[in-house]
């Protein structure tokens, strides 16, 4: 079973970046394609980035697309978000997910539930 322990995020002025990690514990990383998602108060978690096992699939909710990268190295069990051109919207606790898929190349989950574990999240506050 996947653990996920995340880091980065934090403060940043709008135009900025940020980068998020997340490692994964277990042995068993490169069966899993990996997502990250955003949460803010009483919303629900929406899609931000998924990439396929292999890294060579990758998908981008349309609001972050063309400023934000996800990428994955299965060697160190991580995945990270790089996140440019940082704007106030973004701001919100940030979650990489795990889905366990024998699908190497292919499908990316976008929904909450397509995914079986998760980070515990990390606050990126974005100023104007």
């Amino acid at each position: 079973q996947e653990q996920l322990g995340q880091s980065g995020g934090g403060l940043a002025q709008a135009g900025g970046s940020l980068r998020l990690s997340c490692e994964a514990s277990g042995r068993t990383f490169s069966w899993y394609g990996m997502g990250w998602f955003r949460q803010v108060p009483e919303k629900e978690r929406e899609f931000v980035a998924g990439i396929s096992r292999g890294g060579g699939n990758t998908k981008y909710a349309d609001s972050v697309k063309g400023r934000f990268t996800i990428s994955r190295d299965n060697a160190k069990n991580s995945v990270y978000l790089q996140m440019n051109s940082l704007k106030p919207e973004d701001t919100a606790v940030y979650y990489c997910g795990a889905k366990f898929t024998t699908d190497y190349g292919g499908s990316i989950g976008v929904s909450e539930g397509d995914y079986l574990h998760w980070g515990q999240g990390t606050q990126v506050t974005v100023s104007s």
